[in-house]
C-alpha cells in the first residue's frame, strides 16, 4: 500500500514523503517536492512490485526484527565506544520491549512516537533523546553498513523532546554533613572516599570509579586522564588539593600503587548506594553529577577563570562554564564592598 504525506522543516519548507509498504519487504520511501511527483512515484513502484521487477524487490528477502539489529549493534558497534557497558545495558532492555519484536518493514514513525511518548512518563527528556539517537543511528549502520534495505529512516521523522534547562542545585554545607553521615553507613567505606573527591577534584562518576593508581601522582599533585577515558575523548590533569592527596594516601595498598584505586567498585553500584544515601539523609532531587556542578561552582568561587576551571574540568567548550557563574550574590556583593 502506498502512500503520501507531506513534511515541514523547520524553515516551513514542504515537501512530500511518499513510502510504499508490503508485507515481506522493507518499506520504500522517497522524498520529493510536489504530491504529483510523490504520487507518481508511488504507483510506479507498486506496478514494479506487482510485476516483480528487481529494483523495487530487495536482493535480501530476510526481514530483520529491531531486536536483531540491536544484537548485532551490541556485538558489532557499542563495543568501541566509551560507555559501552551502559550502552549494552540500555540496548538490552529496550530487546525486552514490543517495538524490539517488530520487522524492519513494519517500524514507521507513528511507532517510535508511542514509544517516545510512553517513555517520557517515565524517564526525562534528555534520556529519551539519546535513546532515540541510538535508535536511529543503528538503523542507519544497518542501511549504509550492513547493506540491509530499510528504506528512509523512521525515526529522524520523530520530533524530539527538549532537553531540559541543566541543572543548577547546589549542595549547602549543612547537607554536606548530613550526605556524610548518611555515607557513614554504607558497607566497604569506598562511597565517602569518591564522594569526597568528586568535590574535591570535579571528575564524573565514571572517572572516579575507573581510576588507576597509574594515573597518580602524589608527589606532582595530579591526576592525568588518558585520552579516550573521558567522556569527551581528550584527557587531561587535574590537579589535587590537600584534602584529595589526603584521602588517596589513605587508599594506597601496602603492596605499591598498581591497579584500581576503587577495585571491584562498579558505576551501578556507585549509583545505588549514593541514591541510598541521599534518601536516608533526606536530600531532595540531588544525584551524583550535582556533586561535578558543585566542585566547579566552587573552583569559580576560589577566583579561578574560566580557561582555569576548563583545564580542571574537562570543559572544552567553555560557553557551557558560563551557567556556574551563578554564584551566591550575597558573596558576590561581599567582593564588590
Amino acid at each position: 500500500m502506498g502512500t503520501v504525506f507531506p513534511r515541514t522543516d523547520n524553515a516551513g519548507k514542504t515537501t512530500f514523503q511518499a513510502r510504499v509498504r508490503r508485507k515481506g519487504f522493507p518499506a520504500l520511501s522517497k522524498n520529493f517536492p510536489t504530491e504529483a511527483a510523490a504520487k507518481r512515484w508511488v504507483r510506479e513502484r507498486e506496478a514494479e512490485l506487482e510485476l516483480g521487477i528487481s529494483s523495487a524487490v530487495p536482493q535480501d528477502t530476510k526481514t530483520y526484527t529491531l531486536s536483531e539489529l540491536i544484537d548485532r549493534y551490541i556485538k558489532e558497534v557499542t563495543p568501541h565506544k566509551k560507555g559501552h557497558a551502559v550502552e549494552e545495558t540500555r540496548l538490552r532492555a529496550l530487546q525486552r520491549t514490543d517495538l524490539a519484536k517488530l520487522t524492519l518493514p513494519e517500524l514507521d514513525r507513528t511507532h517510535f512516537k508511542v514509544y517516545k511518548d510512553a517513555r517520557l512518563r517515565v524517564v526525562a527528556g534528555s534520556t529519551v533523546n539519546r535513546e532515540l539517537n541510538t535508535l536511529s543511528h543503528i538503523i542507519d549502520v544497518a542501511r549504509k553498513e550492513w547493506g540491509i534495505s530499510a528504506g528512509d529512516n523512521p525515526v529522524k521523522d520523530v520530533s524530539r523532546p527538549k532537553n531540559p534547562p541543566p541543572r543548577d542545585r547546589r549542595l549547602s554545607p549543612k547537607e554536606q554533613v548530613a550526605l556524610f553521615a548518611a555515607i557513614a553507613d554504607t558497607r566497604g567505606g569506598y562511597l565517602r572516599h569518591i564522594v569526597e573527591l568528586a568535590l574535591e577534584t570535579g571528575m564524573r562518576q565514571s572517572e572516579l570509579v575507573g581510576l588507576e593508581w597509574e594515573r597518580v601522582s602524589l608527589p606532582k599533585r595530579t591526576i592525568r586522564l588518558m585520552v579516550g577515558r573521558t567522556k569527551n575523548g581528550h584527557g587531561r590533569a587535574v590537579p589535587l588539593s590537600r584534602r584529595a592527596i589526603e584521602i588517596l594516601e589513605s587508599l594506597a595498598p601496602e603492596g605499591g600503587r598498581r591497579g584500581d584505586v576503587f577495585p571491584g567498585v562498579t558505576t551501578e553500584a556507585v549509583k545505588r548506594a549514593f541514591i541510598r544515601s541521599c534518601q536516608r539523609a533526606g536530600l531532595e532531587d540531588f544525584h551524583f553529577h550535582d556533586l561535578r556542578h558543585e566542585a566547579t561552582s566552587r573552583l569559580f568561587e576560589k577566583d579561578l577563570g574560566v580557561a582555569e576551571v576548563a583545564s580542571i574540568t574537562g570543559h572544552k567548550d567553555t560557553r557551557m562554564l558560563m551557567r556556574y557563574t551563578h554564584l551566591d550574590a550575597s558573596k558576590l556583593a561581599d567582593k564588590l564592598g
